[in-house]
């Protein structure tokens, strides 16, 4: 019996599921400027992303993994920076955060919009290098650094994000000074 040749896929592994995240999370996003995640469908995500549901579950557990992967391939890529340089002053890591903000507007405005912005608040306890293992004093004062953005992003946003990044940063220098 003649064995007939099996039509592989030129993607590798890695590269489908590279395909998929991508597909998915540019459809989700697409979607969200229409409606609320609430009613969006798997089955719709699926079809307008142009990838079978194994797919999507083969990668993701919910819709909202979708955005904090999202979150998280656009944080590292300035994070790593950050690590190898733990020494600086944080009014120079507010600048860092607000520059990546202002650089990705548009996603964390849909995601302001749409109730998400919360997603941030793990990405920052892990920026801070907040572990629940740590000793008490560098638990809390990681976890201090993390809300601290939080908090100003959070108002950045109710404000209508009218200030810059360096604005923001100069805030937290002259705020410094004047308790010195």
């Amino acid at each position: 019996m003649e064995q007939k040749p099996k039509n592989v896929s030129p993607f590798s592994n890695q590269n489908r599921n590279a395909y998929v995240v991508e597909h998915l999370t540019d459809s989700l996003l697409t979607l969200l400027e229409e409606k609320p995640m609430h009613e969006i469908s798997i089955s719709e995500l699926c079809d307008a992303a142009g990838v079978g549901r194994a797919s999507f579950y083969r990668n993701f557990e919910t819709k909202e993994n979708i955005l904090k992967a999202h979150i998280e391939h656009l944080f590292h890529s300035w994070t790593d920076a950050w690590e190898q340089n733990p020494g600086l002053p944080l009014s120079r890591l507010i600048y860092q955060v607000f520059s990546h903000l202002e650089t990705n507007r548009d996603f964390y405005s849909l995601l302001n919009q749409r109730g998400y912005i919360y997603l941030l608040k793990d990405i920052l306890l892990d920026m801070c290098g907040f572990n629940p293992d740590q000793e008490l004093i560098p638990a809390y004062s990681s976890a201090y650094a993390a809300f601290f953005l939080y908090g100003w992003i959070e108002v950045w946003f109710r404000r209508g994000m009218k200030e810059t990044a360096a604005e923001l940063a100069g805030c937290l220098e002259n705020a410094a000074d004047s308790t010195a």
